[in-house]
């Protein structure tokens, strides 16, 4: 029990290094290559949008699409488990949401000139995840040539 296997050291290297080597990649230079910039959206347009492009992985969306999406998709299923205890309609409606919610997510990737695919690290816990979250929650700019790898 007091030292590292082969094993050991091969977990953390898969949970630490492999995410790292898509995190400190940067960008591409110039424009972003997914299209114009995302309009800021208010909270009933957000989810106007949000079911709009249900299964729409191309195009760019905005923080605030993004964010007022998750707000109401945690709110609704907050709201299912109080009517349901045996969370049946909340199955339902994860099941529902499940395609968009990837296909937002996808797009914020996009806003910030990320693949989409990007969002898979989030499964490599904890580095993969704190470096979506933290691009999820990024700025999108124009030109990224003069940028830091993770501001």
């Amino acid at each position: 029990m007091g030292s590292f296997s082969l094993w050991h050291w091969l977990i953390v290297l898969i949970l630490i290094a492999v995410p790292s080597i898509f995190i400190f990649r940067k960008p591409p230079a110039g424009p972003n290559r997914f299209g114009g910039p995302a309009e800021p959206m208010g909270f009933g347009q957000a989810i106007g949008s949000y079911f709009k492009n249900y299964v729409n992985f191309r195009g760019r969306a905005s923080r605030s699409e993004f964010w007022y999406s998750a707000l109401f998709l945690s709110l609704v299923a907050i709201a299912l488990l109080a009517v349901d205890r045996s969370e049946t309609l909340n199955r339902i409606w994860s099941l529902a949401t499940f395609l968009p919610w990837i296909a937002v997510a996808a797009r914020r990737l996009h806003d910030v000139n990320r693949s989409g695919w990007h969002q898979l690290l989030g499964f490599l816990f904890p580095v993969g995840t704190i470096a979506v979250l933290v691009w999820y929650c990024r700025a999108p700019t124009a030109d990224h040539s003069r940028e830091a790898v993770f501001a």
